[in-house]
């Protein structure tokens, strides 16, 4: 399916209806908007600094050690916080009630292969995702995702430096009964050679780096991020309702997703990472203080013992329309695991300033990653988007 969107002239500023809410902390200015015609492949994932196509991008902060978050007992440092992100005896509870909610967290660090295991009820609701990733500045993701509409079944998914030009073909369905109803422990085990997903300790799909599209294992430092939205909302694109499930009926809600807890451990060690060069190989990253340990510290799934994938996220299933960017002068986005409510207007901006909120902690915060093909040289793009909080 393509998606043609039209680019237009557009200044961001907090709080704006029809434009992207920042932060309380963000002063933005977007000036000196540049037109490009053609076709824009929809996106909900940027950042100002992508270590592949631009030089001199800050390091990542390393977690370096092993973590362990109860968010029963409240919030925690380790995390920041979009949204109104709540609370309670059950955990964070990331609860979307109105069009626009998109509560989420993300971790302060990034690690460099390792162990995550989210103790997760996932909300219910006809189109409603709740979502716990990795990923990457270089556009590497992780998935687990849930649909509110399916309280028997868990989607894993993975992305490679941004790429989609085979389609939306990488996700799989495992059985997670009663996922929106009792908390389950998903896990993601991530070294150089294998990525496993489990459910409540078992292996429920194992994937080898050569099992993974070509060039597109994820292999870069990546963060760790938890949240719901409504895939749902009317405003999407007819791709991202139908993958979604249907329309969200916000009458029926509010829908709620619960993280009890979380536990992290970093493979890897240091104080930060690095990128050098623009290979995003996990061997042209250093270590600050420490090492890449490719490795990790439990013993491989065998290909042949890992359970057969049997059920597909078929690609007309994707939640967006993507056109063929085969021109080297396009914009090359993709659709990960958070939301996007988009119109069909963006900008690029050749220029922007903030205050009170370092660029890289935005990007974070925001969930966004541009991915720009080397024949372009801008460094930012920005839609049309109202994120309610």
């Amino acid at each position: 399916m393509n998606e043609a969107f039209h680019l237009t002239p557009l200044i961001l500023m907090p709080g704006t209806a029809g434009t992207m809410d920042i932060s309380p902390r963000a002063d933005v200015d977007l000036f000196t908007s540049l037109l490009v015609p053609g076709t824009f492949c929809a996106a909900q994932t940027f950042t100002e600094c992508n270590p592949l196509t631009q030089g001199g991008c800050p390091p990542n902060p390393a977690l370096g050690r092993s973590v362990s978050v109860d968010f029963t007992s409240g919030p925690s440092s380790e995390f920041s916080a979009v949204g109104s992100t709540s609370y309670t005896s059950d955990g964070a509870a990331f609860t979307v009630a109105r069009s626009g909610d998109s509560p989420s967290i993300t971790s302060e660090w990034y690690i460099m292969f390792g162990h995550v295991d989210f103790v997760v009820k996932a909300a219910p609701g006809t189109g409603v995702v709740s979502a716990a990733i990795l990923q990457s500045d270089c556009l590497d993701e992780i998935d687990w995702e849930w649909l509110g509409g399916d309280n028997s079944q868990a989607q894993s998914n993975y992305f490679g430096k941004g790429i989609t030009t085979t389609g939306y073909n990488r996700g799989a369905f495992h059985g997670a009964s009663n996922n929106h109803d009792q908390f389950h422990t998903y896990s993601i085990d991530w070294t150089a050679e294998q990525i496993v997903w489990s459910i409540d300790g078992t292996t429920v799909r194992a994937m080898s780096q050569d099992q993974a599209e070509p060039g597109q294992y994820p292999q870069t430092p990546m963060y760790v991020k938890m949240g719901a939205w409504a895939g749902g909302d009317p405003a999407n694109a007819p791709g991202t309702i139908e993958w979604a499930g249907g329309y969200t009926d916000y009458s029926q809600g509010p829908f709620t997703m619960y993280v009890k807890s979380v536990q992290v451990t970093d493979y890897s060690t240091g104080s930060e990472y690095t990128y050098s060069g623009s290979s995003g190989t996990w061997q042209s990253i250093q270590s600050n203080g420490g090492s890449i340990n490719p490795e990790g510290k439990g013993t491989p799934v065998s290909p042949d013992s890992a359970p057969a994938v049997t059920s597909v996220v078929p690609d007309n299933g994707a939640p967006l329309g993507f056109g063929n960017n085969a021109n080297s002068e396009s914009i090359v986005a993709t659709r990960t695991g958070y939301p996007w409510t988009g119109t069909a207007t963006a900008s690029i901006a050749t220029a922007v300033s903030a205050s009170n909120l370092g660029l890289s902690e935005l990007s974070r915060n925001l969930g966004l990653v541009l991915a720009i093909s080397s024949g372009f040289g801008l460094a930012f793009i920005s839609y049309s988007v109202h994120f309610m909080g």
